[in-house]
């Protein structure tokens, strides 16, 4: 097999695109992109110095014009989404155990789970009553009562 300079070029790019999807932000794809571009030069039988220069110029063109574009529009973020106990907020429950915040006291079942809760005006929950959580503090629920 006689390997060329502007194959080991074309080996890497793919390696960085293949990085790319176990990451984000387009950064290594960008890397890649240099990589095209210095494997293009190097096709064309020019020296290292040009292709270490389209690789440079690749890379940056790529991070700065495309990769913008990219996160705004390919990697979307999901923040209207929300996951573990974030999901939590806005849901309701009932109280298994009156909530009292001077004596440290209270529990809420909510989604499954029985979490340790306070009230959010500190006023006293009783036992049974349907409550809204509006917070998560770390593992306590911070709840109001349901009228």
């Amino acid at each position: 097999m006689n390997l060329e300079v502007w194959h080991i070029w074309i080996i890497v790019a793919i390696v960085f695109f293949i990085i790319e999807i176990f990451t984000s932000g387009f950064l290594t794809a960008s890397l890649a992109i240099g990589c095209l571009f210095a494997a293009l030069i190097s096709y064309l039988n020019y020296g290292v110095n040009p292709q270490i220069i389209s690789f440079s110029a690749g890379t940056l063109v790529s991070f700065f014009a495309i990769r913008p574009f990219m996160l705004k529009y390919a990697h979307k973020k999901s923040n209207h989404i929300k996951t573990n106990a974030d999901a939590l907020i806005d849901k309701t429950g009932r109280v298994t155990q009156t909530i009292n915040n001077s004596l440290n006291q209270g529990r809420v079942y909510a989604n499954g789970d029985d979490w340790k809760a306070e009230s959010e005006n500190n006023e006293i929950i009783n036992q049974g009553e349907k409550v809204k959580i509006i917070e998560v503090k770390s593992t306590i629920l911070i709840v109001k009562p349901l009228n």
